[in-house]
């Protein structure tokens, strides 16, 4: 097994198989040696978990929840396009977190923190990365945070 797979059990997480895309849209494309995964929403099993503002209609240990998920999809998209072979994972090279959030809400960090730290804690220095948390007055389908990411490949 490998150390991140051993990691993932270790933390109770499932890596589910790659959520469809809720339009017209691919989740993940390859350029040389650069992945790009297309914005992940909290989904799970197919339905939406998380829908609303963080701050006002969520909490923020939901808000952190959402990014978690979305995290989660997105290593399933990572784990996809890799045919899951993690050798072919060189890094995480960067996150861009959407909160949905009123205008005068300030911990977007804090929310997509919920990604970053499930990225270092599987996959260590490779899962260590550059960042954005923006504040958004609505996302696609009322769900609560929304992330994409860029990979580098070996």
């Amino acid at each position: 097994m490998h150390l991140f797979d051993e990691n993932i059990k270790n933390l109770g997480l499932n890596i589910p198989d790659l959520p469809k895309a809720l339009a017209n849209y691919v989740p993940y494309k390859i350029i040389g040696k650069s992945m790009y995964i297309s914005g992940q929403a909290p989904v799970q099993n197919g339905e939406i978990i998380y829908h609303g503002k963080v701050g006002s209609d969520v909490t923020i240990e939901d808000g952190i929840a959402a990014a978690k998920l979305c995290c989660i999809n997105i290593i399933a998209a990572v784990k996809k396009g890799l045919d899951g072979d993690w050798d072919k994972l060189d890094s995480f090279v960067k996150l861009t977190g959407y909160v949905n959030c009123k205008d005068d809400f300030k911990d977007q960090p804090k929310i997509i923190n919920g990604a970053s730290d499930i990225l270092v804690e599987i996959f260590g220095d490779q899962g260590r990365h550059t960042r954005a948390a923006v504040g958004s007055n609505a996302l696609p389908l009322g769900i609560s945070v929304e992330i994409d990411a860029i990979i580098h490949l070996k």
